[in-house]
């Protein structure tokens, strides 16, 4: 196959597991009903504007499914809306926070059950920009001419380690308690092809950007050790499981008062695209940006007010609120519902945009809606 200049997202797919769960019934699955907790439980929701979201939890607390089952099932509705096989990719990227297991890599345990035949696998880890890494190493694979068609997903499954039993014993605050009523369960994908769909509507991708600053900035968020930076010999693989967990190694903290700093940092990667001229913001027709809380759109759109006097926020879309904060698996889910929901029309670009509290990262895309072959656009 030669190598051709471009890449499509041509078919789109998403799994939320079991039926959504409101804000009074999370406390029946992850637990934790005392009067401090739920103090802090219901000032977190009041704040994130969350009103339901996904768990991969019966109503006792129980998994029910794998965080590789989760892409799976993505990834098989992307397929299906593209009219494809698995047999039919040649490359599975596949992100995610924290996988099943710890060795082997997720990305071979999503393939072996997805099955079909050989194909590159990549998974790329972090947090929620992850997702858009492998979106990246995907469209420049299929732009190289390497694989005609590839698929990319993100896929979370955190609701087991925010369950109460892994907070007794240990001194919790809101570093931990923030992140236990903000994330949720999902998974998102897409096809990735060396031309459009040739019958649909198809989504170019135009350019992927990722930049870190930890050059910069401390851990924002973390999990494997005990205090914000990590110590040589004093880490989760360092210590016995049993001491590590006393020690509160398995939480998953977020420092809440780095969060301003990485609103601002990442409204200045967005004015650094505009200024170089990868974003027109005037012909900017969509907006989909992954972020955990109501409260970073606001300062987003206040930001965005003051280098555009007359912003519509009609072009920002967001499901944060019915689907829930699920990491690198968000910004694949609001792309889907966006997609199916026909808010996309040919000639219309779309902007992709993930801050990555981790370490304080941030990717963006760029996306072209065009028309099948042959149909003006």
């Amino acid at each position: 196959m030669g190598s051709t200049a471009t890449a499509y997202l041509t078919g789109f797919g998403a799994y939320l597991p079991g039926d959504p769960v409101d804000n009074d019934g999370i406390a029946a699955r992850l637990g934790g009903d005392d009067a401090v907790t739920e103090r802090i439980r219901q000032r977190v929701l009041d704040a994130n504007g969350i009103r339901q979201r996904h768990y991969a939890l019966d109503e006792h607390g129980e998994p029910t499914e794998l965080n590789e089952q989760l892409a799976v099932k993505a990834l098989q509705a992307a397929l299906d809306d593209r009219g494809i096989r698995a047999e039919d990719l040649r490359m599975l990227a596949c992100a995610t926070t924290m996988g099943d297991l710890l060795v082997p890599g997720f990305a071979s345990m999503v393939h072996g059950r997805l099955g079909g035949g050989p194909m590159q696998t990549l998974t790329a880890s972090g947090v929620c920009a992850s997702s858009l890494a492998a979106l990246d190493a995907a469209v420049s694979k299929i732009r190289l001419g390497d694989h005609p068609r590839a698929a990319v997903v993100g896929s979370e499954l955190p609701s087991r380690s925010l369950r109460q039993r892994r907070f007794d014993g240990i001194r919790a605050g809101m570093d931990s308690h923030f992140l236990r009523w903000m994330l949720s369960d999902g998974a998102g994908a897409a096809i990735v092809e060396f031309q459009p769909h040739p019958t649909k509507p198809s989504l170019r991708v135009d350019w992927v950007r990722q930049v870190s600053l930890a050059h910069e900035h401390d851990v924002c968020m973390r999990a494997g050790m005990s205090g914000p930076e990590p110590i040589v010999g004093a880490t989760w693989q360092d210590l016995d499981i049993a001491e590590a967990e006393a020690a509160g190694m398995f939480v998953l903290r977020q420092d809440v008062s780095m969060l301003d700093d990485l609103a601002e940092a990442g409204f200045r990667q967005f004015e650094e695209l505009v200024d170089i001229g990868l974003v027109d913001v005037i012909h900017l027709d969509h907006v989909v940006c992954h972020y955990s809380t109501n409260a970073f759109r606001d300062l987003a759109f206040d930001a965005l007010s003051r280098r555009i006097p007359n912003l519509n926020t009609d072009r920002w879309y967001s499901n944060l609120e019915t689907r829930g904060n699920t990491g690198s698996a968000s910004i694949f889910i609001a792309l889907e519902e966006a997609w199916r929901t026909g808010r996309f029309k040919p000639g219309e670009t779309v902007l992709l945009a993930v801050p990555e509290s981790g370490r304080f990262s941030f990717a963006f895309a760029h996306l072209t809606v065009v028309a099948p072959p042959g149909q003006p656009a």
